[in-house]
């Protein structure tokens, strides 16, 4: 068995299409009018019909998952977020984990979280951009020395 990905609903598949195209960078793989997949990510509209439930079943904001990106130019990631009108945050905005990590959670047109995260070789590098020397930033991520090494030489 192979795990091929994701397929979410949403309500108008092509909004919802250029939404992912704009922000990741996606491309299309496949095109079947009312499903769109890039890949790893489908997008469904009329969900219900697929999965053969009630329409009124497929709820807005669940709140029992995301989706995952990381991105290698974060700051820049960020001010391209901060351009459009149509994005909504949780939370306050970006967020420090203990570990380093800067991340950023929004909702996408039809309410599935979509968190952003700082790639984690980005977060080491950044340590140690500042002066950090490696056991600092072994001790600052909370990660063994070999761990780092791994992240960084990955």
């Amino acid at each position: 068995m192979k795990y091929e990905g994701v397929c979410i609903a949403v309500k108008d598949v092509n909004l919802s299409k250029k939404f992912y195209q704009e922000i990741f960078g996606l491309e299309v793989l496949q095109d079947y009018g009312i499903n769109i997949s890039f890949g790893a990510l489908s997008l469904q509209q009329d969900f219900d019909w697929l999965a053969g439930v009630p329409k009124d079943s497929i709820l807005e904001k669940p709140h029992n998952m995301e989706l995952y990106f990381e991105e290698d130019d974060f700051d820049g990631f960020i001010a391209r977020l901060e351009q459009r009108n149509d994005i909504q945050y949780l939370g306050d905005g970006v967020r420090e984990a203990g570990w380093g990590q800067r991340s950023v959670r929004f909702y996408d047109l039809d309410g599935h979280i979509i968190e952003v995260g700082e790639n984690m070789i980005m977060v080491v590098k950044r340590f140690l951009d500042s002066g950090m020397s490696m056991e600092e930033t072994s001790k600052r991520m909370d990660v063994s020395m070999s761990d780092l090494e791994s992240i960084l030489y990955s």
